[in-house]
């Protein structure tokens, strides 16, 4: 059987470290996931909270390394806990039980009111920025010719001089 998550958004707040008895790191945080389809009459889409736990290393990474409105990437399992609240009701949350956490953006991005220009997509998460498109019609440095509609690619000559690696 498979139990396997992977969510994209912003931290509603700074995650919270805490340790257990034993001195084991625990961070506790939430993430708010755009969903990518708006309401039933299209308008605004809607957004999810998700609370997130991570252990460990990569609860000491995360405690260490992002703040409030950053753009994180969670890839782990989703886990139900239940319990008995104080008026003795029983109750059940889910949340994501983190295995690894990666930077969604980049330190300079997370300063703007940008989400969707520069590297907010890209960022660090996959080996540093060489990869990410900037907005616009720019691809890695290279604008495309006026002939190719706007896409992911661009048609370049058989000229090595024009390729960006």
């Amino acid at each position: 059987m498979l139990n396997h998550i992977t969510i994209m958004g912003r931290l509603t707040r700074d995650p919270e470290l805490r340790r257990t008895g034993s001195g084991i790191a625990v961070a506790s945080f939430t993430v708010a996931v755009d969903r990518d389809f708006g309401g039933r009459d299209g308008g605004e889409k809607e957004t999810d909270f998700i609370d997130c736990v991570a252990w460990r290393q990569t609860g000491e990474f995360v405690s260490k390394y992002f703040t409030k409105g950053r753009m994180i990437v969670v890839s782990g399992r989703l886990q139900i806990r239940s319990w008995t609240d104080k008026d003795g009701n029983k109750r059940r949350t889910a949340e994501v039980v983190a295995d690894n956490c990666y930077f969604g953006d980049s330190k300079r991005d997370s300063n703007s009111d940008s989400n969707y220009g520069g590297n907010a997509y890209g960022g660090n998460s996959y080996g540093g920025n060489a990869y990410s498109a900037p907005a616009g019609n720019n691809y890695g440095g290279y604008a495309a010719p006026a002939s190719t509609p706007a896409s992911d690619f661009a048609m370049l000559d058989d000229d090595d001089a024009q390729l960006p690696f």
